[in-house]
């Protein structure tokens, strides 16, 4: 009878600055700062990868997916952030919102399955390299990607379907600055338990099984390392994957902060905390590490950028001499 008298949610509000409202200003110009860099980064390294042939092999084609994949992850949340942030537009419809968790969900289980292929592309470079060609070649590679992009949406899917399979009536005010799981699954009413176990059991099946998935590639990667008699051998080895054992370190980090516990232990400030970390900050260090730590991506964009240098004073001179 309760709920009969409750109106069906047809629009949610995201309230998660709302604490901050002398500080929406200032927080508008930073994230905006950090999405610009972030995309730019993320941009640059596509661009770097897709130009430079050299580069045309599966370590960087997993590379550029991951840039790709992390490029559409913060579009499908930061825009609306800073709208939010600036314009003060809280209000989300009920499809807007089904539609933003079904791509942040999807985009971001791709996002840990592209990790595995990456742990993949070099546990068979280092353990079996005389067939890594035979093993990783382009079709390989096309498939690999295709079918990491089509099960990260298969979960999402059921992870969307089952939040919002359950009925909202009444309340819709998201404590937070997008459609996440916890805090929408929250909202149901009658609350779920059942559900919400199932939820939390899918989570931990896929990013535990996605990140032991990657830490076995890097058990058999150690052990045959070990196995090389020159330390030089040994160096250039580890050097090939501590860039993505960093990125993997934190990325599983966050994403186990935040989905490997019970929905009903969801804070909403130190949450949001924990989710502007993978959502800006994680994004912007993907660049900043495969760039700074990679020599192959810092010589290649050293030529590009003299390329297009040479390029500009040729067309100058031409100009003066016209």
């Amino acid at each position: 009878m309760k709920r009969r008298n409750e109106t069906e949610v047809t629009e949610f509000v995201l309230t998660g600055f709302s604490n901050f409202p002398d500080l929406q200003l200032v927080l508008f110009v930073v994230f905006s700062l950090m999405y610009l860099a972030s995309l730019s980064g993320n941009v640059i390294i596509m661009a770097i990868i897709w130009l430079n042939h050299s580069l045309h092999i599966p370590m960087y084609f997993f590379l550029s997916l991951l840039s790709f994949s992390e490029s559409c992850y913060t579009f499908v949340i930061v825009p609306n952030m800073l709208v939010t942030l600036l314009l003060g537009r809280k209000t989300i419809s009920f499809a807007g919102c089904v539609t933003q968790m079904f791509f942040f969900i999807g985009i971001a289980c791709t996002n840990c399955l592209i990790l595995i292929g990456m742990g993949y592309d070099r546990y068979v470079a280092v353990c079996h390299p005389l067939h890594y060609h035979l093993m990783m070649n382009r079709r390989v590679c096309l498939q690999l990607g295709a079918s990491l992009a089509v099960s990260g949406f298969f979960f999402s899917f059921i992870e969307t379907y089952l939040v919002f399979h359950l009925p909202f009536y009444g309340r819709n005010r998201i404590d937070h600055y997008f459609c996440d799981v916890a805090p929408v699954v929250k909202l149901a009413c009658p609350p779920d338990q059942n559900t919400e176990a199932v939820i939390l059991a899918l989570c931990t099946i896929f990013i535990l099984g996605s990140f032991l998935s990657v830490i076995l590639s890097y058990f058999f990667i150690f052990v045959t390392v070990l196995r090389i008699p020159s330390a030089e051998g040994k160096r250039k080895a580890f050097s090939t994957c501590t860039s993505h054992l960093i990125v993997v370190i934190v990325h599983f980090g966050c994403a186990s902060a935040t989905y490997l516990r019970p929905i009903s232990s969801y804070i909403p400030g130190k949450d949001i905390m924990v989710s502007i970390m993978y959502t800006l900050v994680t994004p912007l260090l993907n660049p900043i590490v495969y760039s700074l730590r990679n020599k192959d991506i810092q010589t290649a964009l050293r030529k590009l950028l003299i390329k297009e240098i040479l390029n500009w004073r040729t067309g100058r001179t031409h100009a003066l001499v016209l």
